[in-house]
């Protein structure tokens, strides 16, 4: 939902490629519309294909996130985990919603120093990027959980 309005409120009060400085020299709010993948990836060339890439791709993800999520056989049980993959699903649900309505998605946030610059990115590309992380950090410390839970059951006595 965050992502959407977000998105919405950009398109709607910002020229494309206009800009506003939040932190000068550090953080500013941009318009911009990513035809391709994350970072402009096939941004270039046939859109046709392009964009049926890019949705089946998503697609697949969608559906491999949403079996383990909520299929019969999932395996992933822990919280870390299942917050991960459900910003992970949403993330890639708004991106998709953009791409299918819009042909492209709306990205906002810059990041930079200098002349040293991060690709523009949304609240949708934070979602999968903080939900990998947490993949990540649920791989390398399986114990988490178990520390996690541990500190619910005290909280809830």
């Amino acid at each position: 939902m965050g992502d959407r309005i977000s998105k919405i409120a950009v398109r709607q009060s910002i020229g494309f490629s206009d800009n506003i400085p939040v932190v000068p020299g550090w953080f500013r709010i941009v318009h911009t519309e990513n035809a391709g993948a994350a970072f402009g990836v096939l941004a270039e060339g046939n859109a046709v294909l392009r964009s049926a890439v890019l949705i089946g791709i998503s697609s697949l993800v969608l559906v491999s996130v949403a079996v383990a999520l909520w299929g019969r056989r999932s395996q992933v049980h822990g919280t870390v985990s299942r917050i991960g993959l459900a910003l992970i699903l949403g993330g890639a649900l708004g991106n998709m919603y953009d791409r299918l309505f819009r042909g492209t998605v709306t990205d906002f946030i810059e990041v930079y120093h200098g002349l040293w610059s991060f690709p523009a990115f949304n609240v949708a590309d934070s979602a999968i990027t903080v939900g990998g992380a947490l993949l990540i950090f649920d791989l390398l410390y399986p114990g988490s959980q178990t520390h996690l839970r541990n500190r619910t059951e005290i909280a809830n006595k």
